[in-house]
């Protein structure tokens, strides 16, 4: 979008919050870098040049705008649309790759060479891989210098800075403020000091509207104990990274969501804020995909009624996996329980002092060792699930943000009792793919005929051409026509 200068000149002019992340602002005379919605004055038309992404300001030579904070906008919704390399990159990138595996991790997991990589994102992005991770350690620290009371030493290796030097002027060159003049800033601003030591909070943002109904709903309601669990209000839930664990808090605010994290390592902070964001799909554009609901005469009043819904994710796609098998065929309460005693006999134990949690959902090295027998399971759903497990054990099937969805699907289709249902639930909660379709998928059939629309598989897939390439969004509208617990937040 950033090529089209007429149309980011209006954004601009009109304060366009949608446009946060889509693209960033440079002014030539300033030489700082905003997002859309700047609350500053316009600068004039010709002052101003349009980049896609933070990384590429930064490396033209621009700081960043010390009142829109461009850093801390939605991240842009194409990366979680396409299924392209580039794409694949940034998700990539988000995770954390390139801080733990270098740009030949990234590139030997695309597939790709590192010189392919550096070329596709520097034509599309302006910014290469480093430069993109470099923006977002930098965003990093700012938060760990914002929100925490680290020495300035541990918040520059914990955002992935190899030197203290490196780190200072680093924050200089972005924010136009040494480390320690951010933090005087920010306890200027702050009301209160953190309830609990150790403990980072931030605001995730989002692109208005979004339903929060549906999305907790959804992830309390198929939570597993233990694991996850709804408490004073927030969903709360444990998370393994790459350098330890976490427990994260997420709370719905009008226009933000509230989220406290506590890590063991904070060098995972960029790795859990990402796979947050991941999870609660913040990074969609809401008026884009209701839009093109909204042209289906039988969609557009379950759109109109509750606008914003998003598609629940989570935060790791090889539990999800695990749990899509569990969940075959059965009740949701029934899939929580088999869950539940799995996480009970291999999960890590973990302390929770602010509530109930218990482990970590146990890896899949931990899965393929356990005895079929000890599964109170059907003998084939067995078979599924040791299969399954192994096979992420191995790495002979690897489910992660940069994952190809065509690849990974057929990849799922071959495994023991794989049908269509469970790939699609799989490509649309673990993969994020916004066109994954569920037509088999009970509670679907049941809705689409009480809206009348075709209740056959074959003829609702006909029906949903339509709804491309957001079908993901529509069957969270068609499921919420039912009046059941994942479609309401919790008391």
């Amino acid at each position: 979008m950033h090529t089209d200068t007429e149309r980011c000149v209006r954004a601009v002019q009109s304060k366009d919050g949608r446009f946060d992340g889509w693209f960033f602002t440079a002014v030539l005379t300033t030489r700082i870098y905003c997002r859309p919605s700047c609350p500053a004055v316009p600068p004039k038309a010709e002052n101003m040049t349009f980049y896609p992404s933070a990384a590429a300001c930064q490396q033209a030579g621009f700081r960043a705008c010390k009142r829109c904070r461009p850093d801390t906008s939605p991240g842009s919704p194409a990366w979680n649309a396409r299924a392209d390399t580039v794409a694949r990159a940034m998700r990539l990138i988000g995770d954390g790759v390139v801080d733990r595996e270098g740009v030949p991790g990234l590139a030997a997991r695309l597939g790709y060479s590192t010189r392919q990589i550096e070329r596709q994102l520097l034509a599309e992005l302006g910014a290469g891989p480093l430069a993109l991770a470099r923006a977002q350690r930098a965003q990093t620290a700012r938060l760990l210098i914002e929100t925490t009371s680290l020495p300035m030493a541990e918040v520059a290796f914990a955002a992935g800075f190899s030197s203290i030097r490196t780190f200072n002027d680093t924050v200089r060159e972005v924010f136009a403020l040494a480390p320690g003049d951010l933090r005087t800033r920010a306890s200027g601003r702050r009301s209160a000091p953190p309830v609990t030591p150790g403990v980072i909070a931030l605001r995730l943002p989002y692109r208005a509207p979004l339903n929060p109904g549906n999305l907790f709903g959804h992830l309390v309601a198929t939570g597993v104990p233990g694991v996850e669990e709804w408490r004073d209000g927030a969903y709360r839930r444990t998370l393994s990274l790459p350098y330890g664990h976490g427990i994260v808090a997420l709370t719905p605010r009008p226009d933000h969501i509230a989220c406290r994290l506590s890590l063991t390592d904070p060098r995972d902070l960029t790795i859990a804020i990402s796979r947050c964001r991941w999870m609660l799909d913040l990074d969609a554009d809401p008026v884009a995909v209701d839009d093109r609901l909204c042209a289906d005469p039988e969609l557009a009043p379950l759109v109109d009624k509750a606008p914003g819904r998003r598609v629940p994710r989570t935060v790791d796609a090889a539990e999800f996996a695990v749990r899509a098998v569990l969940g075959q065929q059965v009740s949701i309460a029934a899939a929580r329980t088999h869950a539940g005693r799995l996480v009970t006999a291999h999960g890590v134990p973990v302390e929770d002092p602010e509530g109930g949690l218990t482990h970590l959902f146990p890896a899949p090295g931990a899965l393929a060792a356990l005895d079929p027998e000890a599964l109170a399971l059907p003998r084939s759903r067995r078979t599924t699930l040791t299969t399954l497990v192994a096979a992420l054990a191995d790495g002979s099937l690897r489910l992660d943000p940069g994952s190809d969805w065509d690849r990974a699907r057929a990849q799922l289709a071959e495994l023991p009792g794989f049908g269509p249902w469970t790939v699609e639930v799989i490509a649309m909660r673990a993969l994020g793919d916004p066109d994954a379709f569920l037509p088999t998928d009970l509670g679907m059939r049941r809705a689409a005929a009480g809206l009348g629309l075709p209740a056959t598989p074959a003829a609702l897939t006909a029906r949903a051409a339509a709804w491309r390439p957001w079908r993901a969004y529509a069957v969270q509208y068609l499921w919420a026509s039912d009046d059941h617990p994942i479609n309401h937040l919790p008391a």
